[in-house]
């Protein structure tokens, strides 16, 4: 599907906004749209920021086209009258994935200066769930204040901090964990991890 695709969803259809921006950890929106992909009844909607296909290249060798395939329905960047831009368009919600500090403080303010962050505002503005994959390390003093407007606001800081009480065996066995509890938030059913069953004796 292009941007141009019918704006009334399928009934039962969930729908996801999906926006890969200039962070590290690319890997995390392209394995959501890989899994989202094989999950019937899930229409993804995509979004990369230039510097986002500039970290395709640098951590996965990947190509924007190779990307775009992955998803039902893609947007430019810079279309910020796209139907994701309005209150009117049914969604289930926004996964940006990495977020960038840049994009944080964008939603933070309520700056929409592209579509990235136009859609995260409207997505806030009709309370429905917007997810920030947040990659930097340290923190300073203004990327904490704008993660805790974000979440004042009704948005979830999902840091992509691997768990190692499942002991995995590879790094696609830490980014499958981290894209499974991602998936939780939405309420869309995978067996990418096993599930806590408690401490073992």
């Amino acid at each position: 599907m292009t941007a141009s695709a019918d704006a009334t969803p399928t009934l039962h259809r969930k729908r996801l906004i999906i926006a890969i921006t200039g962070a590290t950890g690319v890997i995390y929106g392209i394995r959501l749209l890989q899994v989202l992909r094989d999950i019937a009844g899930v229409e993804t909607h995509l979004l990369i920021s230039e510097a986002g296909v500039l970290n395709l290249h640098q951590e996965l060798d990947m190509k924007r086209k190779d990307v775009e395939a992955l998803a039902d329905v893609v947007h430019n960047v810079r279309d910020v009258g796209a139907a994701i831009a309005s209150g009117s368009f049914q969604s289930d919600g926004m996964i940006i994935a990495p977020c960038s500090m840049k994009t944080l403080a964008a939603v933070a303010h309520g700056f929409s200066d592209n579509l990235i962050s136009r859609a995260a505002d409207v997505v806030l503005k009709e309370r429905r769930r917007l997810v920030l994959m947040v990659r930097e390390t340290p923190f300073n003093l203004a990327h904490l204040r704008n993660m805790t407007a974000v979440t004042e606001m009704g948005g979830i800081i999902f840091p992509p901090l691997p768990g190692f009480y499942h002991r995995p065996a590879s790094i696609a066995e830490m980014v499958d964990h981290t894209t499974g509890r991602v998936l939780d938030l939405f309420d869309i059913q995978h067996s990418l991890t096993p599930r806590w069953n408690g401490l073992k004796d």
